[in-house]
């Protein structure tokens, strides 16, 4: 199949559209004007920024994102650099390079992709992390290493941003790689599977594309969500999934949420899915987390002091790629001082690092739980004892005060005038629940991905 290959310029242009969708405006435009490609070479982009302070933000902040979009575009780039050009325009002519600092990335995002597989090798279970939050789904992966093709086939793993979907399907791929050397594996975002098919449709090339992935022993799929109502991709998907289970090749998958709850996704996608194992990974609790920190900052050869990792344990409660951030921020700070960093300092920076919480009003909450529960939402509001309303209203109301903070006089109003003693009984009452009902912590997980 051809690839479609574009010039430097077109390529950054196409970068930096994806990246303003994704970031506010007023980050965009602080951190990614003046910024161009300089140069590529055998897989390693220069990336042209006006000064240091850009290039350490560039490349502590944001070097996942432009990585992970450039290789959408361009599946041959590996590597990134930063290089510091002052008073220069992009529309001069770049062949004579301004020697400036060169700020190579960090080790914690070096990668070099496998060509053959597709596969990144830093991505192994040696740097995987098992704590209670994934035991299940790691446990679930040693199966299907083990018996490749016949247990839990498909294997399908979902959950929120940055809770290491991601590294725990590339490490059963590498693994499976390095068990068996003849094994065909390979590893494919979903949005590069859609590329691929509209390229072939364009090219007249569809038997191509066909041949191309019904030829792996083991095929993994990376964020599927993104299939969402793309009908003649879904359509081409069935019946790949079909040729290769009907051959017992293993087929992996990955989603941000569990496949019942992707819109536009064809039901029998679903039964497809839904035949082999189906694993949940919710966001890591603060021990894990802690495990996280120490794993990672002990692989790159960063020294943290008991203190600081159990800190920022504590005080980072968000996702894998959260934690990786603040390290990373250690990184360079220990690497500027030339030394080790304070506790007192470490606080300041993990303030300054922590993303402010997305303002959601109280109807969004409501509005995510009644298509949840597949529900009316006015049902919500009106004073009725019905089993199928009273659940998603007592876990409105617990949503709205655990995480929102919202009073409990104030979620009373909301919920059709309710008394507050009412939504304090019902916050109580969720909150024993999730202690022995695990279903309860999915569901939760569920309707806060849809909420974000």
């Amino acid at each position: 199949m051809k690839t479609v290959i574009m010039d430097n310029e077109k390529l950054w242009e196409n970068v930096l559209l994806e990246i303003e969708l994704s970031i506010s405006k007023a980050n965009f435009n602080t951190w990614f004007k003046d910024t161009y490609i300089n140069k590529k070479n055998e897989g390693v982009i220069q990336i042209s920024v006006p000064n240091t302070f850009v290039r350490d933000w560039l490349s502590t902040k944001y070097h996942s994102m432009i990585l992970k979009n450039l290789r959408n575009l361009s599946p041959d780039v590996y590597s990134l650099e930063y290089v510091v050009e002052k008073g220069r325009n992009k529309k001069e002519k770049k062949d004579d390079l301004f020697q400036g600092d060169i700020a190579t990335e960090l080790p914690l995002a070096n990668t070099y992709i496998n060509k053959d597989s597709n596969l990144n090798p830093r991505y192994g279970f040696d740097s995987f992390v098992v704590g209670p939050f994934n035991e299940l789904a790691y446990a679930a992966s040693q199966a299907v290493i083990k018996d490749i093709g016949s247990v839990y086939n498909p294997f399908f793993v979902y959950g929120g941003t940055g809770h290491g979907k991601t590294h725990i399907i590339q490490a059963i791929g590498n693994k499976i790689a390095e068990k068996n050397k003849d094994a065909k594996v390979f590893y494919v975002t979903s949005e590069r599977f859609v590329i691929d098919y509209v390229t072939s449709i364009q090219l007249n090339k569809v038997t191509e594309f066909k041949e191309k992935y019904r030829k792996y022993d083991v095929l993994i799929m990376d964020d599927i969500q993104f299939l969402s109502n793309k009908e003649k991709t879904q359509e081409e998907l069935f019946h790949l999934f079909n040729t290769l289970y009907d051959n017992n090749k293993q087929i992996v998958f990955s989603s941000d949420k569990h496949p019942n709850y992707i819109p536009g996704l064809e039901d029998r996608l679903k039964s497809r899915f839904g035949a082999g194992m189906m694993v949940d990974i919710p966001a890591p609790d603060q021990e894990s987390r802690a495990a996280i920190l120490k794993k990672k900052a002990q692989s790159n050869n960063i020294s943290l002091s008991e203190d600081i990792i159990n800190y920022l344990a504590y005080s980072i409660e968000g996702n894998i790629r959260d934690l990786e951030g603040i390290l990373n921020s250690l990184a360079c700070q220990m690497k500027i001082k030339k030394g080790n960093i304070s506790l007192s300092e470490v606080k300041h920076l993990a303030r300054n690092s922590k993303k402010p919480q997305k303002n959601v009003s109280p109807s969004e909450v409501i509005r995510a739980v009644s298509v949840f529960y597949n529900i009316d939402e006015e049902c919500i509001h009106r004073k009725t004892r019905k089993k199928e309303v009273i659940r998603p209203r007592q876990v409105i109301m617990y949503l709205l005060r655990e995480d929102y903070k919202i009073s409990y006089p104030s979620i009373g109003e909301k919920l059709g005038g309710r008394d507050h003693t009412t939504v304090i009984h019902s916050c109580e009452k969720i909150k024993k629940e999730l202690k022995v009902n695990d279903n309860l912590i999915q569901e939760l997980e569920q309707i806060r991905t849809m909420i974000g």
